[in-house]
């Protein structure tokens, strides 16, 4: 059985707000849970203490049994200083989709061409 620490839904229409629960991987996102850890409320502003409220001691010893989080959850973790999370970087997005297929195209003719040129000049023939 594969524990996740994850967020799952309450709240009304357009009104989000999250318990973070410790469960089974396999069971639905606002399903069945093990343990409750704490609360997360998105409609708060960041500087509020209510917005995030986590019971860190269990979070540790869930983590000891092996428990992992999802995203959202270990930036919440990585906030607390219980976990590291990696700082993730794609500097092509930025880059608008024609500019990215027309890079694309022009290293993929680059790589063609300097695959031809290696077998006219280096391959000799047998």
């Amino acid at each position: 059985m594969s524990l996740k620490i994850r967020l799952a839904r309450a709240g009304t229409k357009k009104r989000p707000f999250y318990h973070i629960v410790i469960a089974d991987s396999r069971s639905p996102r606002d399903g069945r849970f093990i343990e409750r850890l704490g609360y997360f409320n998105p409609l708060l502003p960041k500087d509020k203490a209510e917005r995030l409220k986590l019971d860190l001691d269990k979070v540790k010893a869930w983590l000891a049994k092996g428990a992992l989080p999802t995203d959202r959850v270990l930036r919440f973790l990585d906030q607390a200083g219980v976990m590291k999370r990696e700082t993730r970087s794609n500097p092509t997005r930025a880059i608008p989709r024609k500019q990215r297929k027309a890079q694309a195209e022009e290293a993929a003719k680059a790589a063609a061409a300097a695959k031809a040129a290696a077998r006219a000049g280096g391959a000799p023939a047998s």
